[in-house]
């Protein structure tokens, strides 16, 4: 009887602590969240993936984003306990939307296979809106259909249900206007919004995020109008307002919305999602900034190892330590871009905040999070 008893004791201990694990996997919470970094492999000479994710475990990373099932990288992750957001690249999003079981194959092969690799979040597609411009029409008829069916494929397993499915969008592409400023002027553009609405409603039936990946020196090397076009009258050789307000610099507030203030672009972007969701009738989504960096060499102005280590070291600090102007109790989940330079992109090559030596480029802080 004694036993019987204890038994039963382990078992009840054992059912909660299973429920608590995948209760605390959910999704965002609502304080400070570990930073991660995006890993891509786009790129000649990279270090081996697991070489990558150890050096990601010493420097005190917790959470990487792959772009696509990389099963090198889902092999060298196995029981690190570092959280996984896993992309469904769009190439492949046809082959996921046109039946279940594709879909169930996919997480089959690329989920269900590593079960002792912690996934955070599926993400099916990168990108995808209907405009010529961005080369990703061709993939908005399938979209909704494969995250549906990657949905259905991790609802049929009790293990796996816990894991959120979402998209990724690019917010300077999917925001109406073109400044989408000040922040409470965001919009997505109708064309846009047509065909993303029932992704959205996806979204919040499910309780499951958005993914919003943000190009902050984009908008700086390009003058968009975004980052305040009046603070280039303040620009002098040793104080550019505009640089300052993108790489957190300044303190007191340089743009006012409303009630509302600004001391920094981050914060303006986001802000301009949330407005753009509530627009649409999605304002219980949060926003995960799934893509933000800055290049350390480059054709264009404030390229170099000092600008970046100062913008990604002050966005960890920010993003560790408050949230928003317009949801400053709801912290953003972070992911820098990236772990290495990916030299065969065609943009964005210099992102990454280690050499293919291992070595930094720049200290930057993941330890104190």
């Amino acid at each position: 009887m004694a036993s019987t008893k204890l038994l039963l004791v382990f078992t009840i201990l054992a059912f909660l602590h299973a429920t608590l694990g995948a209760t605390l996997s959910r999704g965002p919470q609502a304080g400070p969240q570990p930073v991660g970094v995006c890993y891509g492999t786009f790129a000649t000479n990279q270090p081996s993936a697991q070489e990558a994710v150890s050096l990601m475990k010493s420097s005190g990373i917790r959470r990487m984003r792959l772009y696509g099932p990389d099963h090198n990288a889902l092999q060298a992750l196995r029981n690190t306990g570092i959280e996984v957001v896993l992309g469904v690249p769009n190439n492949e999003l046809q082959s996921v939307a046109s039946s279940q079981g594709n879909a169930d194959q996919w997480i089959q092969a690329n989920v269900k296979n590593y079960q002792d690799v912690n996934f955070r979040y599926i993400v099916v597609g990168n990108g995808v809106t209907p405009y010529k411009f961005t080369g990703t029409p061709e993939y908005t008829p399938f979209l909704f259909q494969a995250m549906q069916n990657i949905r259905n494929s991790l609802s049929s397993s009790a293990q796996f249900n816990h894991i959120q499915v979402t998209t990724a969008v690019d917010q300077s592409t999917v925001l109406g206007g073109e400044t989408n400023f000040p922040p409470s002027q965001g919009v997505f553009n109708e064309q846009f919004l047509q065909f993303f609405d029932p992704v959205l409603r996806f979204l919040v039936n499910n309780k499951a995020p958005l993914l919003v990946n943000l190009h902050p020196y984009e908008s700086y090397l390009h003058n968009k109008g975004d980052i305040p076009l009046n603070l280039r009258k303040g620009a002098t050789a040793l104080e550019d307002l505009r640089l300052q307000y993108v790489i957190f610099q300044r303190r007191n507030p340089l743009v006012q919305d409303g009630p509302l203030a600004y001391t920094n672009h981050f914060d303006s972007m986001v802000d301009s999602m949330y407005w753009a969701l509530e627009k649409a009738g999605a304002s219980s989504l949060d926003v995960i900034a799934s893509e933000i960096g800055w290049p350390t060499v480059g054709g264009g102005f404030a390229t170099n190892n000092e600008i970046a280590a100062t913008h990604n070291n002050n966005l960890i600090k920010h993003v560790c330590n408050r949230g928003t102007p317009k949801r400053p109790q709801k912290y953003i989940e972070t992911y820098i871009f990236e772990l290495f330079d990916e030299d065969k992109r065609e943009a964005g090559k210099t992102y990454g905040i280690f050499n293919n030596n291992k070595q930094a480029k720049y200290q930057i802080n993941f330890q104190s999070q």
